[in-house]
């Protein structure tokens, strides 16, 4: 595999605008409800294959580092992990399931889709992270059905002490390939 640093990362998404920068007067609203003049979009890595492969294979890399094969499963957040967790589950030869935010409403009324058994260890693919809410919202929702998250792993994060803090308090480890 290709060993790529943080600032290798950073400069791709750079190269594709998925980094972008508005004044005071224009803020960004993030999920988290945060205004901030940053704005990391990692959606818009699916439309440069050289790109996705290269952050694929580097979230890959830090998994199989940190874990071998002594997990069971992919998991991936909706709806921007599911691209990278797809493919990083390709890679590795692992079952990938994907979490929404919430329940469905209708069909089967799923949170988690795809299959699983409790008891099975899951490594989670985020696209980003900036406090660690909805990537906890899914260490959650993966729990209830009985899974063991070891690690959420990522593209970008923020930096945020407080997402560090939160991360710690709940005793979750996650790495991300730049921040």
């Amino acid at each position: 595999m290709d060993i790529k640093t943080g600032k290798d990362y950073a400069q791709m998404l750079l190269s594709i605008g998925a980094v972008s920068i508005r004044g005071e007067d224009a803020l960004f609203t993030w999920a988290s409800g945060i205004k901030s003049p940053i704005y990391c979009d990692n959606r818009l890595v699916i439309g440069y294959p050289e790109i996705r492969k290269s952050i694929a294979r580097g979230i890959a890399q830090k998994m199989t580092e940190d874990f071998g094969t002594a997990f069971d499963l992919v998991a991936a957040t909706a709806t921007a992990g599911i691209p990278h967790g797809a493919w990083v589950s390709d890679i590795l030869e692992k079952p990938m399931v994907y979490v929404r935010s919430s329940q469905k409403e209708h069909g089967k009324g799923n949170q988690i889709e795809g299959p699983y058994k409790a008891g099975q260890r899951v490594l989670l693919v985020e696209d980003l992270l900036s406090t660690g809410g909805s990537s906890l919202k899914c260490v959650e929702a993966l729990e209830a059905e009985g899974l063991e998250v070891l690690k959420i792993y990522g593209i970008f994060n923020y930096g945020f002490e407080s997402m560090k803090a939160r991360l710690a308090e709940r005793g979750m480890p996650y790495e991300t390939l730049t921040d």
